[in-house]
């Protein structure tokens, strides 16, 4: 079996799953997913279980077998150095070389490994795309008002993301945060190429937005709050454009968004370390200020 590690906010968790389920794909084994960290992680919910996904969760014993220490302790430090000195077809736990990167040796893995990682790259699951297009449509009923405006207008999302960018130094110093000039810049190209849009704004900080975010145009602000995420990726992907912040959370958003001549305009800047390889998180046909 390979088994997936998923941690992290719902952006992370879709990264996880697409590449477990991959290479699940490729070799025609069980693919389950330890949720296990979210016992003690509690900044985020695991919330793959909102979609049509693969649902199988690994059991304690299943997850021993292939990531026998805790990552964190010394006896475990020590293990993952084993078998980092291993060559890669040998290994049973696979951790991610480092934060921000694609390893393409990783697609030749067989059954029987433990992923452990953010993997953030479209390129480790755009062989089964058609398959997670399916998979990541949502079970719950999506408020009519709020779909049928979406569907019947030129919609354009917005999301602005915001909270731990701005107050956590450790994420701001990695992430930055997309100003209000980057959005502004957005909102003008936009303008210029889709008629009469209606914009749709998601954000972890819907104050912030309507104070700032002044638009021409019809604006509806989408009030969900963290609980509902998995609603507001749905409705985000549903719209006719994206607006995206350096998030992966909106980044799927528009990576979802089966409009086939949808326009979607990302930040040129995703992370403030240069020295990180950034380039791959933007899709090439997206527009880039």
């Amino acid at each position: 079996m390979i088994i997936v590690k998923l941690i992290g906010g719902l952006g992370n968790q879709i990264f996880q799953y697409a590449l477990g389920r991959n290479l699940a794909e490729k070799n025609k084994a069980e693919l389950k997913l330890d949720v296990s960290g979210f016992e003690t992680y509690k900044k985020h919910k695991y919330s793959l279980n909102h979609f049509n996904i693969i649902e199988n969760i690994a059991t304690a014993q299943e997850v021993s077998r292939y990531k026998k220490y805790d990552a964190q302790t010394k006896i475990g430090k020590l293990f993952n150095l084993i078998e980092s000195l291993k060559p890669l077809k040998s290994r049973t736990y696979i951790k991610e070389p480092h934060y921000y990167g694609y390893f393409p040796k990783i697609l030749n893995l067989k059954g029987g490994i433990y992923l452990d990682g953010f993997w953030q790259s479209e390129k480790y699951f755009k062989d089964i795309e058609n398959i997670l297009r399916d998979e990541f449509t949502i079970k719950e009923k999506l408020e009519d008002n709020l779909l049928n405006a979406i569907i019947s207008t030129n919609s354009v999302s917005i999301h602005v993301r915001r909270t731990d960018y701005v107050t956590n130094p450790g994420a701001n110093k990695i992430h930055g945060v997309c100003g209000l000039d980057y959005y502004n810049n957005a909102i003008v190209k936009i303008t210029n190429l889709v008629k009469t849009p209606h914009f749709f704004v998601f954000s972890d900080d819907i104050e912030w937005s309507k104070n700032n975010i002044k638009i021409n145009f019809p604006i509806t602000f989408v009030e969900h709050g963290a609980d509902k995420n998995y609603e507001d990726l749905t409705l985000m992907s549903l719209c006719k454009h994206n607006i995206i912040a350096n998030s992966s959370f909106s980044w799927w958003g528009a990576w979802l968004n089966n409009n086939p001549n949808k326009i979607v305009i990302a930040p040129k800047k995703w992370l403030n370390n240069n020295k990180i390889d950034k380039r791959r998180m933007v899709i090439e046909s997206w527009i880039k200020i």
